[in-house]
């Protein structure tokens, strides 16, 4: 009898022991979905990257909390993306997902994600609509809404007086957004508009309809690999230099090495660069070239802010993100130093922010990378805020 009361004192003084507050918490299941191949692939790369750059550093947690991240592709199609986050939510239970490289597979899954109250931490594509009437409590962004980079080079644009420009996008959700940002700071009316289809990489009849226009300028919003062939494409036809070449999400740290000399002098703009000052963007581009030997990215940046935000968000609420008020209160907070400088959520939980002009340049490995040149916009906010009906 005694033998059976001590093993059932010693048994209630293991379970007592581990709802101990302090002691091991339950793991946090994290899901990350980005476009991981085909010529789109560095991007969403880059962005899973400097995610897991955090959590390896942190000896695999997030605020204190082991998490399991698991890592899909989303092929840069919407069926399939739908189908990773079914995967996600119903068989991993995973109770945050991140990553989400295009505007188009965000708008595939953000209702569906939101709707069952996953929370969603965007680290790329921002499309205007879940910025304004769309928005919703569960979703976080960790970059800017789909028109904020054009916008600071439509004010470029502008200021510097150019009176004949093109624009060149793809043909879908962020071209589009693209194209209406670049605009909305540029108001002289455009002198043409060329759509091609996501994912071309032949650009010969657009060049030579530009080359026939004559435009003082372009502004090129073509993202990975279509960013890489239209820039030496550009090059090759002679009009660099005659023209000048202004983009977004363009002349990037993705394409860059691969754009070589072709990309000298070409204007981006942009919400950071490899090249700011602040000791965690050092730090970050320092431990990601020692990692993995090659600067990193917009994309890269955007993500390591999401992993730190996570990191402030969970500890603040102590590992109990099934409190999903005080969860959604820590990630408002933001209680981290961004490696941008300024970070601050807006209702519609895109960042307020500054935007800046940036020159493709050789740093002094010979390596391609973007200089500062400006800061046009600062503290700025989307132009969809308002329409969001969160406060």
């Amino acid at each position: 009898m005694k033998t059976r009361l001590r093993l059932a004192l010693t048994a209630a003084a293991v379970i007592g022991a581990l709802a101990a507050p302090g002691l091991a918490q339950a793991e946090i299941k994290i899901g990350f979905m980005g476009v991981l191949s085909g010529p789109q692939g560095p991007l969403g790369q880059d962005q899973y990257d400097a995610f897991m750059l955090v959590v390896e550093q942190n000896g695999g947690k997030l605020g204190g909390v082991p998490v399991s991240v698991l890592r899909e592709d989303s092929q840069l199609k919407p069926e399939v993306a739908v189908q990773v986050v079914d995967k996600m939510i119903e068989k991993e239970k995973v109770q945050i997902i991140t990553g989400i490289t295009f505007s188009n597979i965000m708008m595939a899954i953000h209702k569906k994600v939101t709707d069952q109250k996953v929370f969603l931490i965007g680290s790329n594509a921002g499309p205007s609509p879940i910025a304004g009437a769309k928005c919703s409590p569960y979703f976080f962004s960790t970059s800017w809404e789909g028109g904020q980079q054009p916008e600071v080079v439509g004010r470029y644009a502008a200021d510097n007086g150019y009176q004949k420009v093109m624009t060149i996008a793809p043909n879908y959700q962020a071209g589009k957004d693209f194209v209406a940002g670049f605009r909305r700071n540029y108001t002289t009316p455009t002198t043409g508009e060329l759509w091609p289809a996501l994912g071309t990489q032949d650009y010969s009849a657009e060049i030579a309809q530009i080359a026939a226009a004559q435009p003082q300028a372009v502004f090129a919003f073509l993202p990975g690999g279509m960013g890489i062939n239209f820039v030496k494409q550009w090059n090759q036809s002679g009009l660099k230099g005659k023209i000048a070449l202004l983009t977004a999400s363009t002349a990037d740290g993705i394409g860059l090495p691969a754009m070589g000399d072709a990309a000298i002098g070409v204007i981006a703009g942009s919400f950071w660069g490899p090249d700011f000052a602040n000791a965690t963007n050092q730090k970050f581009v320092k431990d990601f070239e020692a990692k993995y030997k090659r600067i990193p990215s917009q994309y890269a940046a955007q993500s390591y802010d999401a992993a730190l935000l996570l990191d402030s968000a969970i500890r603040k609420v102590g590992g109990k993100i099934d409190d999903q008020a005080a969860f959604m209160a820590a990630l408002k907070a933001a209680d981290f130093k961004s490696l941008r400088g300024n970070f601050k959520y807006n209702t519609n939980h895109f960042v307020i922010q500054d935007f800046h002009i940036f020159e493709a340049v050789k740093d002094a490995q010979g390596r391609m990378t973007l200089k500062t040149v400006a800061t046009p916009l600062k503290d700025y906010k989307d132009a969809f805020y308002s329409q969001c009906p969160m406060k």
